[in-house]
Protein backbone atom coordinates (compact mmCIF):
# COMPACT_ATOMS: atom_id res chain seq x y z
CA UNK A 1 0.00 0.00 0.00
CA UNK A 2 1.57 3.05 -1.21
CA UNK A 3 2.06 5.76 2.07
CA UNK A 4 1.52 9.64 1.12
CA UNK A 5 2.36 12.40 3.36
CA UNK A 6 2.04 15.89 3.95
CA UNK A 7 4.05 17.57 6.75
CA UNK A 8 4.54 21.36 7.95
CA UNK A 9 6.74 21.21 11.22
CA UNK A 10 7.84 18.09 10.68
CA UNK A 11 5.90 16.10 13.16
CA UNK A 12 4.25 13.87 10.76
CA UNK A 13 7.68 13.53 8.80
CA UNK A 14 9.35 12.41 11.85
CA UNK A 15 6.29 9.91 12.54
CA UNK A 16 7.00 8.50 8.83
CA UNK A 17 10.54 8.22 9.19
CA UNK A 18 10.11 5.91 12.30
CA UNK A 19 7.64 3.73 10.10
CA UNK A 20 10.53 1.85 8.11
CA UNK A 21 8.03 2.06 4.76
CA UNK A 22 7.99 4.04 1.54
CA UNK A 23 6.26 7.59 2.10
CA UNK A 24 6.03 9.76 -0.59
CA UNK A 25 5.59 13.47 0.57
CA UNK A 26 3.10 16.20 -1.31
CA UNK A 27 4.45 18.08 -3.07
CA UNK A 28 3.26 19.60 -6.37
CA UNK A 29 5.03 16.90 -8.93
CA UNK A 30 4.14 13.91 -7.05
CA UNK A 31 2.46 11.74 -9.42
CA UNK A 32 0.56 8.65 -7.83
CA UNK A 33 -2.18 6.58 -9.71
CA UNK A 34 -2.66 3.67 -7.22
CA UNK A 35 -4.45 3.16 -4.10
CA UNK A 36 -3.33 4.96 -1.45
CA UNK A 37 -3.19 6.29 2.68
CA UNK A 38 -2.63 9.78 3.51
CA UNK A 39 -0.99 10.71 6.45
CA UNK A 40 -1.28 14.73 7.47
CA UNK A 41 -1.66 17.24 10.40
CA UNK A 42 -4.11 19.31 11.28
CA UNK A 43 -3.77 23.29 11.17
CA UNK A 44 -5.72 26.47 11.93
CA UNK A 45 -8.57 25.06 14.09
CA UNK A 46 -8.91 21.74 13.57
CA UNK A 47 -8.83 22.28 9.05
CA UNK A 48 -6.75 20.26 6.56
CA UNK A 49 -3.71 21.99 5.35
CA UNK A 50 -4.02 23.78 1.84
CA UNK A 51 -0.96 21.31 0.17
CA UNK A 52 -3.44 18.30 1.52
CA UNK A 53 -6.78 19.86 0.35
CA UNK A 54 -5.29 20.50 -3.45
CA UNK A 55 -3.40 17.10 -3.17
CA UNK A 56 -6.73 15.48 -2.36
CA UNK A 57 -8.80 17.45 -5.26
CA UNK A 58 -7.20 15.48 -7.92
CA UNK A 59 -6.25 12.12 -6.25
CA UNK A 60 -8.69 11.63 -3.57
CA UNK A 61 -10.72 9.07 -5.58
CA UNK A 62 -7.68 6.44 -5.11
CA UNK A 63 -7.62 7.37 -1.34
CA UNK A 64 -8.18 4.40 1.26
CA UNK A 65 -7.64 5.96 4.55
CA UNK A 66 -6.43 8.75 6.33
CA UNK A 67 -4.42 8.94 9.59
CA UNK A 68 -3.64 13.00 10.89
CA UNK A 69 -1.00 14.04 13.64
CA UNK A 70 -2.03 16.84 16.39
CA UNK A 71 -1.96 18.03 19.65
CA UNK A 72 -4.50 17.35 22.27
CA UNK A 73 -4.15 20.15 23.88
CA UNK A 74 -6.95 21.03 20.90
CA UNK A 75 -10.20 19.15 22.96
CA UNK A 76 -12.51 18.08 20.56
CA UNK A 77 -10.33 19.44 17.63
CA UNK A 78 -7.34 17.43 17.90
CA UNK A 79 -6.26 15.53 14.87
CA UNK A 80 -10.19 17.11 13.72
CA UNK A 81 -8.37 17.16 9.32
CA UNK A 82 -8.44 13.11 9.68
CA UNK A 83 -12.15 13.43 10.86
CA UNK A 84 -13.40 15.95 7.60
CA UNK A 85 -10.98 13.83 5.13
CA UNK A 86 -13.19 10.90 6.04
CA UNK A 87 -16.25 12.77 5.77
CA UNK A 88 -15.73 14.21 2.56
CA UNK A 89 -13.98 11.22 0.59
CA UNK A 90 -16.13 8.36 2.78
CA UNK A 91 -12.94 6.14 3.91
CA UNK A 92 -12.09 5.65 7.68
CA UNK A 93 -9.84 7.21 9.83
CA UNK A 94 -7.23 4.85 10.57
CA UNK A 95 -6.01 6.83 13.68
CA UNK A 96 -4.92 9.91 15.61
CA UNK A 97 -1.44 10.54 16.70
CA UNK A 98 0.04 13.41 18.67
CA UNK A 99 2.75 15.40 17.62
CA UNK A 100 5.63 12.96 16.18
CA UNK A 101 3.65 9.65 17.86
CA UNK A 102 5.41 6.89 19.97
CA UNK A 103 6.46 3.66 18.78
CA UNK A 104 3.27 2.57 20.12
CA UNK A 105 1.61 4.44 17.30
CA UNK A 106 3.92 3.50 14.51
CA UNK A 107 2.81 -0.30 15.28
CA UNK A 108 -0.91 0.31 15.09
CA UNK A 109 -0.38 1.87 12.45
CA UNK A 110 1.48 -0.44 10.49
CA UNK A 111 -1.61 -2.76 11.55
CA UNK A 112 -3.85 -0.49 10.28
CA UNK A 113 -2.34 -0.59 6.99
CA UNK A 114 -2.07 -4.74 6.84
CA UNK A 115 -5.63 -4.67 7.60
CA UNK A 116 -6.33 -2.73 4.37
CA UNK A 117 -3.97 -4.74 2.25
CA UNK A 118 -5.51 -7.49 3.77
CA UNK A 119 -9.01 -6.09 2.79
CA UNK A 120 -8.17 -5.39 -0.69
CA UNK A 121 -7.01 -8.62 -0.93
CA UNK A 122 -10.45 -10.30 -0.10
CA UNK A 123 -12.25 -8.18 -2.01
CA UNK A 124 -9.71 -8.62 -5.63
CA UNK A 125 -10.54 -12.15 -4.98
CA UNK A 126 -13.60 -12.32 -4.61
Amino acid sequence: MRIVFDSKTGNVKRFVQKLGMVCDQIKPDLQIDEPFILITYTTGFGQVPQTTKEFLSHKGQLLQGVVSSGNMNWGKLYGHAADLISEQYDVPVLMKFELSGTNKDVARFKQEVDQIVYSNRQMDSA
